[in-house]
Formats: C-alpha cells, sequence, structure tokens
C-alpha cells in the first residue's frame, strides 16, 4: 500500500509539473522532502517551496555571448587568468591553472575554443560572473531547496526516477574511464555536451547529473563568516569510479572567484512574462 501512494504522489507531482512555456518549466509550491540522514550538510527533512520557474537547460555560450556584446563585461579569469582546466593524464582529482583560460577558450587556447559550441553550456566563469549575467539577464540563480527539489522530480532518493548508475549515459555526459589517464570519448564528448543531448528528468529538466555543475545561492553552516561558492549536480568530468558528487544530496563548495572548466549555471525566472514563452 505505502508503495501504490508513493506512485500515486510522483504521478500527481509529474502531472503537476506540466506547465512548460519556451525553455521554462514551472515547479508548484508545495512541501517537498528534501537531503539524506547521511548528510550533514544537507540532513533529510521537508521543505516548503514557492512556485518558480526553472530553465530546461543550463545556460549556453550563446546566451552568455549576448550578454558580453550588450556590457563588455570581463569574466574573472580573464582578469586574474586563474582558470582551472583539465586535460587526459593528469592523476586522480588534479587540475591545471590555465593563464589562457576563459569562457570562449575554456580548456586553454591550446585545446581549441568554442565556435563549434555555441550550444554547450557556458564555463570557466565564477560565481560572481554569474552573478553578473543574472543581474543584467532580470534573472537568478536557483537556491539549493530550488536545485534540489527541480532535480528530484518527486524522488525521494539520491537520483531521480529512472536513472540509475548502470544507466547514467542515457541521461548524463560523465566520464565513462576507469580514471582520467586516458581521454574519454565513449558517450561521444571528451568535455561538455551541448545542452539538451541526453534524456531529461521527469519533470523535463536536461542535464541534472552531467555536463557541469551548476552555481547555487545558499549557505552551509560549515561556511561560518567566509564567502563560499556552491555548485550542484554533476560534471563531464564526474566518474562513478572516482567521483561519487553527481546525485541530489551532495553540495560543492569553491571560492567565488574560481572558475572551472566544469562548472556552470542554470537560471530561475524573477517573474515569469509572456515574451519569456518563445525564449
Amino acid at each position: 500500500m505505502r508503495k501504490l501512494l508513493y506512485l500515486i504522489g510522483l504521478i500527481v507531482l509529474h502531472l503537476q509539473c506540466e506547465a512548460q512555456a519556451g525553455n521554462y518549466i514551472q515547479i508548484p509550491a508545495g512541501d517537498y522532502p528534501l537531503g539524506d540522514t547521511g548528510s550533514l550538510d544537507n540532513p533529510k527533512r521537508v521543505v516548503k517551496v514557492e512556485s518558480f520557474w526553472i530553465a530546461k537547460f543550463e545556460l549556453t555560450n550563446a546566451e552568455f555571448e549576448k550578454f558580453v556584446q550588450a556590457t563588455g563585461y570581463k569574466t574573472l579569469a580573464e582578469r586574474y587568468h586563474n582558470a582551472m582546466v583539465f586535460e587526459p593524464g593528469l592523476a586522480e582529482f588534479r587540475w591545471l591553472q590555465d593563464s589562457t583560460a576563459y569562457w570562449r577558450f575554456p580548456n586553454g587556447v591550446s585545446r581549441g575554443g568554442i565556435e563549434a559550441k555555441m550550444d554547450h553550456p557556458v564555463t570557466c566563469i565564477s560565481y560572481k560572473d554569474a552573478l553578473a549575467y543574472c543581474t543584467w539577464a532580470n534573472c537568478r540563480l536557483p537556491s539549493f531547496d530550488e536545485w534540489e527539489v527541480a532535480a528530484r522530480a518527486g524522488s525521494e532518493g539520491y537520483y531521480f526516477a529512472g536513472f540509475s548508475k548502470e544507466n547514467m549515459g542515457e541521461y548524463a555526459n560523465v566520464w565513462h574511464g576507469k580514471d582520467h589517464l586516458k581521454a574519454d570519448y565513449s558517450d561521444g564528448y571528451l568535455y561538455t555536451s551541448p545542452v539538451g543531448k541526453f534524456k531529461p528528468n521527469p519533470w523535463g529538466l536536461y542535464d541534472i547529473f552531467g555536463n557541469v555543475f551548476e552555481f547555487c545561492t545558499g549557505k552551509l553552516e560549515r561556511d561560518g563568516d567566509r564567502s563560499i561558492a556552491h555548485a550542484r549536480g554533476g560534471s563531464w568530468w564526474c566518474s562513478k569510479n572516482s567521483c561519487a558528487a553527481f546525485n541530489t544530496i551532495y553540495i560543492g563548495a569553491v571560492s567565488p572567484n574560481a572558475s572551472f572548466s566544469n562548472l556552470g549555471f542554470r537560471i530561475v525566472k524573477k517573474v515569469f512574462t509572456p515574451s519569456d514563452k518563445d525564449s
């Protein structure tokens, strides 16, 4: 009986989330179970969330370019030459600082630019750069709770319904190699993929556990008075053999000034307008 009630609840939530317009999905207001009993940063609890409109896709290079062209904005990586990039062959968990890397060359000039990747998620941007984009575009980043509600799509587990470590390649651009010593093209992509290339979650959001980690707003108890940026989801670099961070529970931490080639963002509309239906 309990399983039947849970299944009915999932169906109801799914129907509630059919409200879609353009590239946005309306998440209904409600009380949602979040977190996990084994997590100090994200303990199991029920949260009340107001309705919000969230982008189906991670923000692309093309969308970020419009912002740069309109404002002349220079990202922190362009100003401080401190972006972190990856190339196959590095020891596990090691990345390189590349002074040439920024959003137009997210893995450094020697590894190519984004000319043919305008539909890929923008990366090598810092948390502060993401906030600058949101100010210009009159949108915002999702909060911890909003991101998790949208990512879970009614599930109470680590993953949304249908996703598992066995079939993750259908839903997420992740690293399938045994380690990071050899380049992994097994899903067709070494780094990022076009947004929406893989299956969405049950509520229609793409790239939840792959492609790039997504900046969110929020503060953890362990942050104290420090200024820490946080991101959630998963990335093309995530591997089930060496990184267990791609799920609905993990909350990553990074300097607000740091730029990585596996870190981007997804936006939430402050106010959804009729013109948003065409975007």
